[in-house]
């Protein structure tokens, strides 16, 4: 019959006992370090791989996705300047026409079955949908890891940039005051109206496709995180049960 074998010492265990040993040999004398024990080689990194900290696993930090968020904002809040003016160049003209009625002046639709103030907030839908749908390219090619600040900043942006183009083509659009207008055209010449908006819920086309398009992308062609338990790790643990196996023997 043998005797079961002696568990190795803990390492703090070992560390003492080493330093008690040279101690007692000599306190001029330098130690020399010994071998890496198992319980210990866990954390050494293996040659020629530099560990990677926390930092940089998870990317540039909150502080720093909080200003790239707050950049894109306002990059995509500007874009309502365009937007504004290409709305203003292509939406349709609604035509009014004015008639005097003993002293008060009457303005009236030109043509009553006409589409043109559809067509007007169906112009405004179509460019901020585009406007949308480019802003998350451009976003996403530039910065391809997503994230929750990003996301936001894309929908408040887009939401800003609609509120810009809008009030910017109501104010460099045609004159606001009809009764005015109608008095400097003169009496039964037709005129433009004023651009309205009369479907606000066009404003959050651009916030809607932005985050629609901007999750897509980064569903399919974002980065991946890596897989924690691969093949290495199960063939490490079988020949470690392998050299257990051949210790334990008698």
């Amino acid at each position: 019959m043998t005797a079961p074998l002696t568990p190795p010492p803990p390492p703090h265990r070992r560390s003492s006992q080493s330093s008690g040993s040279s101690g007692s040999s000599g306190s001029g004398q330098a130690r020399q370090p010994g071998p890496v024990s198992p319980w210990q080689s866990w954390q050494v990194p293996p040659a020629g791989v530099r560990p990677v900290s926390a930092y940089e696993k998870d990317g540039p930090g909150r502080a720093a996705e909080i200003r790239e968020a707050v950049v894109v904002m306002v990059a995509v809040a500007l874009c309502g300047v365009p937007l504004g003016l290409l709305w203003l160049r292509l939406a349709p003209r609604v035509p009014l026409i004015a008639n005097v009625s003993g002293s008060n002046w009457v303005v009236y639709l030109k043509d009553t079955e006409g589409e043109q103030a559809i067509g007007v907030d169906g112009t405004f839908t179509l460019l901020a949908l585009a406007f949308g749908v480019l802003s998350a390219v451009v976003v996403f090619l530039v910065r391809r890891r997503g994230g929750v600040p990003l996301v936001v900043a894309l929908c408040v942006g887009g939401l800003l940039g609609s509120l810009l183009a809008w009030r910017l083509g109501v104010w460099l659009g045609p004159e606001q005051d009809v009764i005015a207008h109608a008095k400097a055209v003169g009496k039964g010449v037709t005129f433009p109206a004023p651009l309205k908006l009369e479907a606000q819920g066009a404003l959050l086309a651009w916030s809607l496709a932005a985050l629609i398009v901007h999750l897509g992308l980064t569903a399919l062609f974002g980065p991946r995180d890596p897989e924690t338990y691969g093949d290495g790790a199960h063939g490490d643990g079988a020949h470690g049960n392998g050299a257990h196996g051949e210790s334990s023997a008698p």
